[in-house]
């Protein structure tokens, strides 16, 4: 009989009560089932952060006032005690100094995405993952869809023909009014550059239908020519982005992104179209992929264990039969199960978006704004080969 493989032991940063995101990252680990939360520096509120671990079954001790503490502490635990992964769930400023900090001191990292505030900042944590011992993930979640990895294999085997068009949406509701304004804390901080980044939605959804777009596609966009908008009044960044796009092998693309739609929930959507048909995926039915054929009826994929139609990759991320909804907590599940794999096998973390996918977020970024304030028809991301 195979000896047992320990739990991973993981802490936080970030996450104290009444973050939405904290909450999800705990469930999906668990979900998972091979982390054991052992420490964490939940929130700058001393209450929040000693409420937060008393609830999750944390002693005091390892509670933490600061990460940097935590790191520190940590490090000075026995081997077989301290903290193996830090997940990182706080506003991006912090990301890349947390993930730094704790990469050189020997620990993995789960950060929250994007990785950075900006280009340069983001290139300077590259050069920090690829020099240090310790893994990297960034919580991408909607790559860890099972049929958004079926899409994916659709179109590398050929089923669509050569790609020729892309469209990418990703609209929300949630900021149609100046909630933060309100007192909404999760709005207020996305809305400061200092804390947020150059870009407001197009950074906070907008990379997530870019980086959608690229995983299905299995190539890069290369150019953009993009429009950016802020229709609330005293907001001081984008809350609302529509654009063109180029992608490597010549399919052009349209990429929108708001979260002034009033009464739109989450509904991230990709289809795909190719000389002989096109597949369509919708965030809020993840279940189902669209398969459309130039000679044949349309069909829809429908995902569950054992369908024989399914590819593997597909297969290997779904945990029930057909019929039983499997949703966001089990798709960043799959993010976390990929990424226990890797740390225990000590290999790449397959499956698990990396720096690469970081990077080439923030030149998405850096290449809308900068083509939304020029006069340039098209502007080449950075990161291109």
């Amino acid at each position: 009989m195979n000896a047992a493989v320990p739990k991973i032991r993981m802490g936080f940063v970030g996450g104290g009560e009444g973050a939405f995101i904290g909450q999800a990252h705990r469930q999906a680990a668990g979900l998972a089932g091979r982390f054991e939360l052992v420490c964490g520096a939940f929130s700058r509120d001393p209450d929040n952060n000693r409420d937060t671990g008393a609830t999750l079954g944390l002693p005091a001790s390892r509670c933490y006032n600061d990460w940097q503490h935590m790191l520190t502490a940590e490090q000075a635990l026995p081997v077989e005690q301290r903290m193996e992964l830090l997940v990182i769930v706080t506003p991006n400023h912090l990301h890349v100094p947390i993930a730094t900090q704790a990469l050189q001191q020997g620990f993995h990292v789960f950060s929250e995405k994007p990785a950075a505030l900006n280009l340069a900042e983001v290139r300077a944590l590259a050069e920090v993952v690829n020099s240090s011992p310790g893994l990297y993930g960034l919580a991408h979640t909607y790559l860890g869809y099972p049929m958004v990895w079926q899409a994916r294999d659709m179109v590398r085997r050929g089923v669509i023909g050569a790609l020729r068009k892309v469209i990418v949406e990703y609209p929300q509701g949630w900021l149609s009014q100046d909630v933060a304004g309100q007192g909404n804390k999760q709005a207020s901080w996305r809305d400061q550059p200092e804390q947020s980044g150059l870009g407001g939605c197009i950074g906070d959804i907008g990379t997530h239908a870019f980086s959608l777009a690229e995983f299905v596609a299995d190539q890069p966009i290369e150019q953009v020519c993009a429009s950016l908008g802020t229709h609330v009044p005293g907001r001081q960044l984008d809350d609302d982005a529509a654009m063109l796009f180029k992608m490597a092998s010549g399919a052009s693309g349209v990429l929108i992104a708001s979260q002034v739609c009033a009464g739109e929930e989450n509904p991230l959507k990709i289809r795909l179209y190719g000389e002989n048909g096109g597949l369509e995926w919708r965030q809020e039915e993840p279940a189902s992929l669209i398969h459309r054929s130039l000679d044949q009826p349309l069909r829809i994929l429908r995902s569950g264990v054992g369908q024989p139609w399914l590819c593997d990759a597909a297969l290997q991320r779904m945990r029930l039969p057909p019929g039983h909804p499997e949703g966001y907590l089990e798709a960043m599940a799959n993010l976390y199960g990929d990424f226990a794999t890797a740390i225990r096998q000590g290999t790449e973390a397959v499956g698990v978006p990396g720096i690469e996918v970081g990077v080439r977020g923030l030149a998405f970024v850096e290449a809308v704004i900068a083509n939304h304030r020029g006069d340039a028809k098209w502007t080449t991301l950075a990161c291109n080969p």
